[in-house]
């Protein structure tokens, strides 16, 4: 090493400065960084004017400052060796650069989490080399927080890595990711508050990592990570290791904004993809085809072409009319003989309403009365802004009587039904509801969050159970017909309380047991299905087969024409597909509707390409 090297490392070590008059002056002490981030969650310096030392690993001007780690450590591994110095700008003070020796003092600060140095001053530059080798990094961790002791570190990623969340790249620039797979909600797989729930979600939690572009700006134009047709899906994986630094911020969609460990990455990720998107709906079978499908605020305007910005959904009259065309190449593609509608605007069934907009719609691409809406027997039905209906192919099903909604004042959307027959006399009630979301809002007493993994308003979407089962039964006995299909949003998972209690009063969860993953939705990196299909029990043995097309919930946000989620990003590619038509999921499912229970599906017809 040249003597002016070994010098300089000498001052940064003993904390002299450069000598004057051939006296060395004092300088102030140096604490190191592991010194500084201390073996807890939070700095034991906080608050403090610090002097400090390292190399600089990398600089992110989105960031609005640079990480500095300590080039050879403690070597403690409960302490970590690295910090985030905010600058507070997109400059960097002069001699700030990727392998630059520096000293400098700074603030000690907790900023979501992160321990950091702000209002840096009196930089010095005491020599360069390249930055200290990333460190090998496993997930998930023994126990949660166990990243901690890399904070600010240059680590490498060497577990396999899936992506599982999308939502927040075109908001954010993120990516949340897992060593374990694809993550299932708890609640999906197993009771609310069993053993093997709780454990399946701390597991989760211990694999979850998120990968960050390294700025903090909204809306990054273009986003990052995107493949060349425009969409990186859930169920994708990370090619090689991942390189960068590990800091603490603001992560996941949850409501209020949660904090997590990210990676910003110093070399450039690539992807398999593992999730290619399903070019068609899959074969269910059966005589007849239903389908489910929570559309997303389809809300029209005044339907005369005015009337945007919407209560909930699009805001300009452009952003419906992509809306509007991927909702009906969706359902175009399904081809469903009933199609029970979530989300849709209550604003009644006349010519200027949101369902016959899609009614009509339909019909244009599929032949002038294909579909036909099935009349809601009360105008305006419930108190939400949205409501659930029923279309029908009347060429395939015929209404037996007027529909039925239910007005309890437990149903703030009322569920809808109605009896079809068939040609040849057999016949079919369709229910189709959206309870309560889990969206704590102004919720209060039994209807918050209980801590077992169902969110807010369990107790209402109990109630509205109870009162499903009872409105069904009167349904049966009014109609005769005791083949009856529940389906729809039931913001509840596959195990929680509300579908539990659905299958005790006699209906068969028809996605339940099953070993693969069912999922319709993705929140907070975590799959699962709200959107049902519960069949009565004599309806059960018909079906040939059910299946969700998995369009929605595997893409970016920043597909979706609404651009809810993604607050005034530009318009989303694929314009009249059906990715991103939603954000959930469509179910499909066969049934036999001629002939005897159980009789083998009918052959599936061709597909043309």
């Amino acid at each position: 090493m040249p003597i002016a090297d070994h010098l300089a490392a000498a001052l940064l070590a003993t904390g002299l400065t450069h000598a004057t008059g051939g006296m060395a002056q004092a300088a102030p002490p140096l604490v190191p960084i592991p010194a500084i981030q201390g073996t807890g969650s939070a700095s034991p310096h906080l608050g403090e004017t610090l002097t400090t030392g390292g190399v600089v690993t990398a600089i992110f001007p989105g960031l609005k400052g640079f990480f500095l780690q300590d080039p050879t450590g403690d070597g403690d591994p409960a302490t970590s060796d690295g910090i985030f110095v905010y600058v507070d700008a997109p400059i960097m003070p002069a001699g700030v650069a990727v392998g630059a020796h520096i000293r400098l003092a700074g603030t000690v600060a907790e900023f979501n989490g992160l321990t950091e140095l702000i209002h840096p001053g009196a930089v010095t530059v005491r020599g360069g080399s390249a930055p200290p080798r990333p460190v090998d990094v496993s997930l998930p961790e023994p126990a949660w927080g166990g990243l901690e002791r890399y904070e600010g570190m240059r680590v490498r990623i060497v577990s396999p890595m899936t992506v599982v969340q999308n939502s927040l790249l075109g908001r954010y620039g993120q990516l949340s990711l897992s060593a374990g797979g694809r993550l299932e909600r708890a609640t999906n797989r197993h009771p609310p508050g069993s053993p093997r729930a709780i454990a399946l979600a701390a597991a989760n939690q211990r694999g979850l990592l998120v990968l960050d572009d390294g700025a903090s700006r909204q809306n990054p134009d273009p986003p990052p990570y995107l493949d060349e047709g425009g969409t990186l899906r859930t169920g994708d994986t990370v090619r090689g290791h991942l390189v960068g630094i590990l800091d603490q911020g603001l992560a996941g969609n949850g409501t209020p904004a949660t904090t997590g460990y990210r990676l910003h990455p110093t070399t450039t990720p690539a992807f398999y993809h593992r999730n290619p998107r399903p070019p068609s709906p899959a074969r269910v079978g059966g005589t007849h085809k239903v389908a489910s499908f929570n559309v997303h605020n389809y809300f029209n305007g005044d339907g005369r072409g005015g009337g945007f910005p919407t209560p909930r959904g699009a805001t300009t009259a452009a952003g419906f009319e992509r809306q509007r065309l991927k909702i009906i190449s969706a359902l175009a593609a399904i081809d469903a003989d009933v199609v029970g509608l979530v989300e849709i605007e209550n604003d009644g069934d006349g010519k200027d309403s949101a369902l016959q907009d899609l009614v009509s719609g339909l019909n244009a691409v599929m032949g002038a009365g294909t579909y036909a809406a099935v009349a809601d027997p009360v105008e305006g039905t419930g108190t939400d802004a949205i409501r659930v209906a029923l279309i029908h192919k009347p060429d395939r099903l015929k209404p037996v009587g007027a529909a039925r909604s239910d007005p309890a004042p437990v149903n703030n959307r009322p569920p809808l039904a109605q009896t079809f027959a068939t040609p040849s006399g057999e016949r079919l009630t369709v229910i189709v509801n959206h309870f309560k979301s889990k969206n704590c809002g102004s919720a209060s007493g039994p209807d918050l969050d209980q801590g077992k993994g169902q969110g807010c308003y369990n107790a209402r979407r109990m109630a509205q159970a109870r009162q499903l089962s009872a409105f069904a039964a009167q349904i049966q006995s009014a109609s005769g017909s005791r083949n009856v299909l529940l389906i729809g949003d039931l913001n509840a998972y596959g195990q929680e309380d509300p579908v539990r209690q659905l299958s005790a009063a006699g209906f068969n969860d028809l996605l339940a047991g099953r070993r693969q993953l069912q999922y319709s939705y993705v929140f907070n990196g975590e799959a699962g299905y709200l959107d049902h299909a519960l069949a009565s029990a004599s309806l059960a043995p018909r079906v040939s087969g059910v299946a969700h097309w998995h369009i929605n919930a595997d893409e970016p946000a920043l597909l979706d024409d609404r651009q809810a989620e993604c607050f005034d990003c530009p318009p989303g590619p694929g314009a009249g597909t059906p990715y991103r038509s939603s954000d959930h999921d469509p179910l499909l499912l066969g049934l036999n509707l001629t002939g005897r229970a159980g009789a083998p599906a009918a052959r599936p017809q061709r597909r043309h390409p």
